[in-house]
């Protein structure tokens, strides 16, 4: 379950009663919470909301492949998968079938950054969910022995054949990563981890990496919907308590990661359609230049009025779709131009419109309709999320982990609503530069004339 960015815009909170105040005039949204910490280290946020008679409780560890080593990748990933296996005092099963019995759904996710836990059930399930959630804090390797870590090691291999090797361009992600950071880089490899080092992880490299990982210390948990907060704050205190802290966690030593010449890729696949992948390196999530690219990729390819679909797959009819984004991570982020050509067409003649278009919003200023109309969208879909709790407990975590403020909702929108088309402009001249990119072509097999051509020397 790979997913840089799936969490760092999902904004979302609750019009209605304390859960959420809106003033129009000031332009202000809050989201209010109560915060408070365990001895050992534990850091938990509590939101009430009694829209609806539910509870979200979502606990993110703070690991995710970043934390990694080469020769020893996919060891967050598939801590997720061992969590679900049983614990001291939850049997192997139970963990499912006991909160499916009080009405509830769980789930969680990994990334690069971090591995979220989430349950979602009726307010009177409140004290399972913490239950659970605090054997398998404290209690995880009481059950665990080489034989699941085996099971969940085939389980996880079998998921990256199917999500990456053998899905189509299902290994582009890969390989655009591997040229985009150096190898000593934690975004350089893919949170599912490698063949190899799945197989070479033993027993104990997963008991350790348990001891050094999923400690209170190294945790926030959330707690928001049809809650009261005093007997919440005792629950928690009942439960999670006893659970032993670990050593510090210590920050994450990144090293510089920066292009300074055009990579050129060529992949063959057993795909019908070539693909053509750019890719630069940009600013990490909440970081100045982050919605700038936020909202270019939309005044690029959001939608069948945006720049490039109407060039490439309305008027010359040479792409079958088009697409763009900018994938934020706590770290560093990407921005991706993504396009498929039509039976008959070449990926340089893709190439050549797409850049094009990128060196006229650099030298052009977009207009400002143009941009507006992608800000509108944004703050209509922004507003129309927030009326989830699950979402709301991810995204207040989200917001903890990376401004060391859950209450972030407001600012967030904010970067979105003060932009003006000189800041579009001004970004895709910083960032989208020709010397500073990879460039990767997705051909069918035997097809490489299809591809962008490879300069010499492979660059």
């Amino acid at each position: 379950m790979n997913s840089r960015f799936a969490l760092l815009f999902l904004s979302l909170a609750v019009f209605a009663g304390s859960a959420l105040s809106w003033q129009p005039q000031a332009t202000q949204l809050r989201v209010k919470y109560e915060r408070f910490t365990l001895p050992n280290g534990l850091e938990v946020i509590l939101h009430e909301d009694h829209s609806i008679p539910t509870v979200s409780v979502n606990v993110w560890y703070h690991v995710g492949s970043a934390n990694e080593k080469p020769g020893r990748t996919g060891f967050a990933h598939l801590f997720e998968h061992i969590m679900f296996e049983g614990s001291g005092n939850v049997p192997e099963g139970k963990f499912d079938e006991w909160l499916e019995a009080a009405g509830g759904d769980n789930n969680a996710t990994t990334s690069s950054d971090r591995t979220d836990y989430f349950e979602n059930a009726p307010s009177n399930a409140l004290e399972l969910m913490l239950f659970l959630e605090a054997d398998r804090m404290g209690h995880l390797l009481d059950s665990m022995g080489p034989s699941k870590v085996d099971g969940q090691r085939d389980v996880v291999k079998n998921e990256r054949r199917q999500s990456y090797e053998n899905r189509p361009y299902g290994m582009s992600s890969i390989a655009i990563d591997e040229h985009l950071y150096p190898a000593n880089h934690p975004y350089h490899w893919p949170t599912i981890g490698s063949m190899e080092d799945l197989t070479a992880a033993s027993y104990d490299d997963v008991v350790q990496f348990f001891k050094t990982y999923y400690v209170p210390n190294n945790a926030s948990m959330v707690i928001a919907g049809d809650l009261n907060p005093k007997t919440t704050k005792e629950l928690v205190t009942k439960w999670f308590a006893d659970v032993p802290s670990g050593k510090p966690v210590l920050p994450i030593d990144v090293p510089v990661a920066y292009l300074t010449d055009q990579t050129r890729l060529v992949m063959e696949d057993k795909v019908q359609l070539p693909r053509l992948y750019l890719a630069w390196l940009s600013p990490a999530s909440l970081t100045p230049g982050d919605a700038q690219l936020d909202v270019l990729a939309n005044v690029l390819a959001g939608g069948k009025n945006s720049r490039l679909y109407k060039r490439l797959v309305y008027d010359m009819q040479i792409a079958q779709d088009v697409s763009a984004g900018q994938s934020s991570s706590a770290l560093s982020s990407s921005f991706q131009i993504v396009a498929t050509a039509r039976a008959g067409h070449t990926l340089e003649e893709l190439r050549k419109v797409i850049m094009e278009e990128i060196a006229r919003l650099k030298n052009e200023t977009p207009s400002a309709r143009e941009v507006q109309r992608v800000i509108n969208e944004y703050e209509a879909s922004f507003l129309d999320r927030l009326e989830n709790i699950g979402g709301k407990a991810a995204q207040l975590n989200a917001y903890f982990s990376l401004t060391g403020d859950p209450d972030y909702f407001n600012e967030d929108l904010s970067r979105y609503t003060s932009l003006s088309p000189d800041d579009i402009r001004a970004v895709a001249d910083t960032y989208l530069r020709d010397n500073g990119m990879v460039i990767l072509s997705v051909v069918p097999e035997g097809k490489k004339e299809l591809a962008v051509q490879v300069k010499e020397g492979g660059k």
